[in-house]
């Protein structure tokens, strides 16, 4: 076992293997086709074959087959595995002379949970978990979006959609991330990318370390057809959203620790609902 633990360590210091497999990290849990990765990694289709390859074989990773597809996951038990080596055998049974500090629950801060949507555009999906948010909790969570790339304008379907659910709106507008980064920036407690593009994004480490989690959903911008076809998808991703967040605002966040809640998260993400009318 030993061996294999070096083994994994070696895959890691690779710069490019390190890419990919953090990128599948925080793309956990899902399930991602190798052609994406390589497209966002910008590898060549044979250099990522090679990458997944030695971290498959590392076991860091694994390989699951959808139809013509093959799709690859993070092996997060792996990955604790190789963790626990480093604190438990590498630091000689004196694990605190390794970790910064003991894993540990949520603060609320100034009484509130602070939470930052992410998806790219910031312009639909992270609008709309911002806006559900704080109509289904704002008592105890404070919501915030952004994009990696915003948009200049909100899409106008996700304005209507949420003013018909009797949603203020008047408030909302796109942001970059940037906003959220340096000291005069709200110290945030939880971070949800809700776009796979965004989470395929290598972003800085954000200060506090929130726990993050990706809820990866389908972006209604894209959808076609006619004017209430387009609604039919907004209204199913906000039906996503609004069963996740009803979930999550649900959570003993005050009993629970970072281990506990980030397993809780994680499978939330893997729940959907239809459209919520």
């Amino acid at each position: 076992m030993e061996m294999k633990r070096f083994e994994q360590l070696a895959t890691l210091a690779h710069k490019q293997r390190m890419d990919l497999f953090r990128l599948l990290m925080r793309r956990y849990p899902d399930a991602v086709p190798a052609g994406e990765i390589g497209t966002a990694l910008g590898f060549k289709p044979s250099t990522a074959s090679v990458y997944l390859a030695a971290l498959r074989e590392a076991g860091l990773i694994e390989k699951t087959r959808e139809g013509r597809s093959l799709l690859y996951r993070a092996n997060v038990t792996a990955v604790q595995g190789l963790v626990g080596f480093l604190t438990d055998d590498c630091c000689r049974g004196r694990p605190e002379l390794c970790l910064a500090e003991k894993p540990k629950g949520i603060d609320m801060t100034d009484g509130k949970y602070n939470v930052l949507f992410i998806c790219t555009g910031n312009s639909a999906r992270s609008i709309i978990a911002e806006s559900l948010l704080t109509r289904l909790a704002g008592d105890r969570f404070r919501a915030f979006s952004a994009g990696t790339r915003p948009y200049s304008e909100l899409n106008p379907t996700a304005v209507q959609m949420l003013s018909g659910k009797g949603i203020d709106t008047s408030n909302l507008r796109a942001k970059h991330i940037s906003e959220f980064w340096g000291d005069s920036a709200p110290k945030l407690d939880f971070v949800f990318t809700v776009c796979d593009r965004a989470a395929n994004e290598e972003c800085p480490a954000w200060p506090g370390q929130p726990i993050s989690a990706h809820w990866g959903l389908p972006d209604p911008v894209k959808a076609t057809g006619s004017d209430a076809e387009r609604m039919l998808a907004f209204q199913q991703v906000f039906g996503m959203l609004k069963h996740r967040l009803t979930a999550f605002a649900a959570l003993p966040l005050d009993t629970l620790d970072r281990i506990s809640l980030q397993h809780a998260l994680d499978d939330l993400a893997t729940t959907s609902e239809g459209a919520d009318q």
